[in-house]
């Protein structure tokens, strides 16, 4: 069946990091099932996620999610029109999972493959909201990636801003181990922050420098140094107040560089994606920011698809459906992919 015809189904697959995530998605933008298998419980005892450990999930799950998806969705591998996979960037065991099950399903069923950047997914969990338009602008914050993505067109990316040390969400998870709070920590994090007041004034790494990147680093460091001199010393600090100053000197640096990002580059939406695009501070700050922009509409992607899973892949793999990506039999996981790859064979 053809990207024209009135229904497209894709069969996707996710699976770069620690969840299993299978999804029947119909024409980019209609979710008939959406598996998520997690694997939190199993990785919180060591702090964060083991390799190994989630691969080894990955092959005991993603058999189990590929049936749920398709009996939720009741259809078939008859009624599917292409299959779509996660291959980048990621960890490469985890990757080679999703990889395989989906080049055999293709394979088995004769069904086109179509190879997905997970950033990319990340972006179009977006389009369950609304239609995106262009030309627009991402914010892309998640534990592995910070980035500021400008989309010219469709099927175009081009990164004008990112971390230079530290992730975002990676800050709150090593903030979050310093106050005792399992993997993940975010959420844990952004409750107390509105909880607290900014006392401590973190610094705001390469706030006023003259590009879009970011650095996280010097502000996890000052958090821990503040910490552990207060127990050196005897002192209790609230749990609160901290995370308060760590998630405002973010949220601060996020939106200043975004703002300013802007206003180089025209857009008609602004997106906010990613599995920090949850946290509320975040959403709360740049919503007040755009409301005074009367050309660029903030979308943020919903709450239920900021983490990792298959539908925002299936979204993406629409459109590269209609513009002819596809994969052979020689796909494999690159975990240091890049946006670079995304280009309109077409043109």
């Amino acid at each position: 069946m053809s990207p024209t015809d009135k229904r497209n189904l894709i069969l996707a697959f996710e699976s770069s990091c620690d969840e299993t995530s299978v999804a029947v998605i119909e024409d980019g933008h209609k979710i008939l099932s959406n598996i998520v298998a997690t694997q939190i419980k199993s990785h919180q005892r060591f702090g964060g996620v083991v390799p190994e450990v989630a691969s080894r999930h990955h092959i005991e799950e993603v058999t189990l999610c590929i049936a749920d998806a398709l009996s939720e969705a009741q259809v078939g591998y008859d009624d599917l029109d292409a299959v779509a996979v996660t291959y980048g960037p990621g960890l490469v065991g985890a990757l080679l999972i999703g990889v395989t099950a989906a080049k055999t399903v293709a394979f088995a069923h004769n069904l086109p493959l179509i190879p997905v950047n997970h950033m990319a997914g990340h972006i179009y969990a977006a389009r369950y909201v609304e239609p995106i338009e262009f030309p627009a602008m991402a914010l892309l914050v998640s534990g592995g990636h910070t980035e500021l993505v400008y989309m010219p067109a469709e099927n175009e990316f081009e990164i004008i801003g990112e971390t230079r040390d530290d992730a975002a969400g990676e800050a709150y998870d090593k903030v979050g181990r310093v106050m005792g709070v399992n993997y993940p920590a975010g959420k844990t994090v952004d409750e107390w922050a509105h909880q607290g007041h900014d006392t401590f004034k973190f610094p705001r790494a390469m706030e006023k420098d003259a590009n879009f990147d970011f650095s996280f680093s010097g502000l996890k460091s000052a958090f821990i140094n503040t910490t552990h001199h207060a127990d050196q010393i005897g002192e209790e600090l609230s749990k609160q107040d901290l995370s308060a100053s760590f998630q405002q000197a973010v949220v601060d640096v996020l939106a200043e560089k975004t703002q300013r990002a802007l206003a180089d580059y025209p857009v008609k939406q602004l997106i906010l994606a990613g599995g920090v695009a949850a946290n509320q501070g975040l959403r709360e700050r740049l919503e007040r920011d755009l409301s005074s922009n009367p050309t660029t509409h903030l979308v943020k992607a919903p709450l239920k698809l900021c983490g990792d899973n298959a539908a925002m892949i299936g979204a993406f793999a629409y459109v590269a459906f209609k513009h002819g990506v596809f994969a052979d039999a020689t796909l494999n996981a690159d975990p240091s992919l890049e946006f670079d790859w995304v280009a309109d064979p077409v043109k």
